[in-house]
């Protein structure tokens, strides 16, 4: 996501405060908020860095989405251990020694990379999320939930082969997570991005981008119930294939397309 670096810290970033109670009453179901969804879709249409609205939206149409994957994660083999031991990634993914230690070649590795390229962190998504004083650190199993999506974001970005300091990238991911998330929020965003591109572009490449993505994300193993501590360690091309992520080919045109028009977004 576009603005993180503004929220960069330091590289050996303080755990974080302990969840604090949430006034959001999570016995019913949030209404989905269309007018708001679309306030800020045409704000991040209009400036792509501005990544706080990709939270409005996910807020405003994402419904009791946390809650359904919450439950479907616990009908996994592995998925009452992670539920159990609740494990707060952003913490884990902040601990920069830790990260540092896995050899070349692993997830762990190319998230490091990740980082040094862009200045992103997963503090700065964090931040991001709770800029507008919503209290994601509700005490709540669904609220850990939404936390664990959204601390995994850049680590699907890894897994996908989506640049995430590009419009095209964040709109394949989008719709990638979509395609694994079934959030109506993502495919909101994948979906005006790529109407945003047939009037800029005045060509497809970049609406078939989007589409490969969320058939990728259909296709792939649900990555919300791996084990992200065991992943990281994984090689990284041993990851994909056993994932089941399949390589970009509309992705690849596109971005050359981009490129030959002089585009780095739309």
């Amino acid at each position: 996501m576009a603005t993180q670096a503004q929220f960069q810290t330091a590289p050996n970033t303080p755990a974080m405060a302990s969840p604090a109670l949430d006034p959001i009453d999570w016995t019913k179901t949030p209404k989905r908020e269309w007018g708001t969804a679309l306030r800020a879709l045409v704000r991040l249409l209009r400036n792509a860095d501005d990544t706080i609205q990709v939270f409005r939206i996910m807020r405003a149409l994402n419904g009791d989405i946390a809650g359904r994957n919450y439950r479907r994660l616990l009908k996994t083999p592995n998925g009452g251990r992670l539920a159990y031991q609740r494990l707060e990634l952003a913490e884990r993914l902040s601990d920069r020694d830790w990260i540092d230690s896995f050899p070349a070649g692993t997830v762990a590795a190319a998230y490091r990379d990740f980082l040094d390229r862009t200045g992103y962190s997963a503090q700065g998504l964090v931040e991001l999320s709770t800029a507008e004083g919503i209290g994601a650190q509700a005490e709540h199993p669904h609220a850990w939930f939404g936390r664990r999506e959204r601390d995994v974001h850049d680590i699907w970005h890894i897994l996908t082969g989506y640049q995430a300091d590009e419009p095209l990238g964040e709109a394949c991911l989008a719709a990638f997570s979509y395609g694994q998330t079934k959030g109506l929020g993502w495919v909101f965003i994948a979906g005006g991005a790529a109407l945003k591109s047939l009037r800029i572009t005045g060509k497809t490449s970049f609406a078939r981008a989007v589409i490969e993505g969320y058939r990728r994300g259909k296709r792939a193993k649900w990555l919300s119930a791996e084990d992200y501590e065991q992943l990281l360690a994984e090689p990284l091309d041993q990851a994909r294939k056993r994932l089941g992520i399949v390589p970009t080919l509309a992705y690849d045109k596109a971005q050359a397309e981009l490129r030959e028009m002089r585009k780095t977004g739309i």
